[in-house]
């Protein structure tokens, strides 16, 4: 397969500046979407996460049997993850008393036996190989697990260690910031960089998304948990919808 055959099979977007704000804004989704099902809606962790993760098997499935990338679809996948996550990460914190930091602790485990496995049986965890259905599997794994870590951590930094929620967003900002410093003048692997950076985009959205709904007294500004997500959506499909009306590129 030429070099051009094989962008055009892909079905990854491309990893540019507005594939990162896309993403940050689906990781807040997924925290106030969440949160408004568990909470809001007094439906609980656990059943929320049965019913977000029905979500994610259905919309996953469909994007593995795709033939071509679809954006909506990619990034439906996206928040189906970063939902699960939220929920999941909290049945485990919060309901089976594991804690946040216990919680991150086997999440980053799970997370690298993932990317383990997937180096091993494949080859490669690199975004640019992702050109069979299981290095696919292999690629929304690792999302889910890594969106399910980011949950953990961000609660971890913004409860436990006191720092608050715009505390916790400066901190995973800088560390995302020193990541962008390090693609463009160090030479470290951009895989190794690439899933650093979206671990890390998942607390910051969890941060920013607590930073929104949580009552003032818990250093919130008190928005909608409903609300806020119906308006995050949005953004995030235009945005979409912006970035696929442009030429395709790897």
């Amino acid at each position: 397969m030429n070099p051009i055959d094989r962008t055009r099979t892909s079905k990854v977007p491309e990893v540019a500046l507005a594939f990162w704000i896309i993403k940050i804004a689906a990781t807040t989704l997924g925290e106030t979407a969440g949160d408004a099902l568990s909470m809001t809606m007094q439906l609980g962790y656990a059943v929320s996460t049965a019913i977000f993760f029905v979500f994610f098997a259905v919309t996953v499935s469909a994007q593995i049997t795709a033939k071509k990338l679809h954006p909506f679809l990619y990034w439906s996948v996206i928040i189906a993850t970063t939902t699960v996550g939220t929920t999941m990460a909290d049945f485990a914190d919060r309901s089976m008393g594991i804690g946040y930091l216990g919680g991150s602790a086997a999440l980053f485990a799970i997370l690298m036996l993932v990317l383990a496995a997937w180096r091993f049986s494949t080859g490669s965890i690199s975004v640019r190989d992702i050109t069979t259905p299981k290095a696919e599997w292999f690629y929304w794994l690792t999302i889910l697990f890594s969106n399910t870590l980011g949950t953990a951590l961000g609660d971890f930094l913004a409860d436990t260690s006191g720092l608050g929620y715009e505390g916790g967003a400066l901190v995973f900002g800088a560390l995302l910031a020193l990541i962008a410093l390090a693609y463009f003048f160090l030479q470290i692997s951009h895989t190794l960089l690439f899933w650093a950076a979206f671990i890390l985009t998942r607390p910051l959205g969890a941060t920013l998304g607590d930073l929104l709904t949580k009552p003032h007294s818990h250093g919130g500004l008190d928005f909608s948990r409903i609300t806020s997500s119906g308006v995050i959506a949005v953004g995030i499909a235009m945005a979409i919808w912006l970035t696929s009306r442009r030429p395709v590129r790897t």
